[in-house]
């Protein structure tokens, strides 16, 4: 993998001539190496749709194009940063938790209420969190963000993961996802998000869980 972990708040990234990598703005720490730094306005390998469906997400995350021939060291904010490895899967994320990513991964934009129907939606409304969620699909790797450390949880047919929206970092797989509620509309009222809502993720695959329920 072109991206691996250095300690739980950097990540290492290698690029060579012929390769790309992409990250958020103001994520590089420092490098070594005949790099160049670009402003990405294309997306991704999503293309033009793609960034016109993070703009209207309201996940218009700036990101930079990297290329030549080096290494790069990647942090933000001190979060807690974690290397998923794709194998032409799909990882489902959210725009503002990716660090950097392998220009291998083709990047696309899911509305999540097309798996979770309407209760999908109210995941977006009721956690703050985007009802569009940026997809990375392909082989290569990535690094996401998180706060307090990240957990993988395995998915699979005979036993669904409940988790708290806003404890949620990403998911890939064979996974569909469904919120529902642990509480009565009424006793809701004051409450937040928190507990008072699930996410039930079930299929085959594996869900990224924060230990920290704080936004980045």
């Amino acid at each position: 993998m072109a991206l691996r972990e250095i300690n739980s708040k950097m990540v290492e990234a290698t690029v060579m001539p012929g390769q790309r990598l992409f990250s958020q703005r103001g994520a590089m720490l420092a490098y070594k190496g005949e790099v160049s730094f670009t402003p990405n306005t294309s997306g991704g390998q999503g293309g033009l749709m793609s960034m016109v469906g993070r703009r209207v997400a309201g996940e218009a995350t700036p990101l930079m194009t990297i290329e030549g021939s080096g290494t790069i060291l990647f942090g933000h904010g001190g979060h807690h940063v974690q290397v998923i490895g794709l194998t032409g899967d799909t990882l489902y994320v959210e725009a503002d938790r990716l660090l950097a990513f392998e220009g291998t991964l083709e990047q696309g934009t899911m509305f999540m209420g097309s798996q979770g129907g309407v209760m999908g939606m109210v995941r977006g409304q009721v956690t703050g969190q985007g009802l569009f969620t940026t997809t990375l699909r392909g082989h290569g790797s990535v690094a996401v963000m998180a706060h307090g450390g990240v957990l993988e949880i395995p998915i699979t047919p005979q036993r669904p993961v409940h988790v708290d929206p806003q404890a949620y970092v990403a998911h890939h797989g064979d996974v569909r996802n469904k919120l529902s509620t642990a509480l009565g509309w009424r006793d809701m009222v004051g409450r937040g998000s928190g507990e008072a809502f699930q996410l039930e993720l079930s299929g085959s695959g594996a869900v990224y869980v924060q230990a920290s329920e704080e936004k980045l």
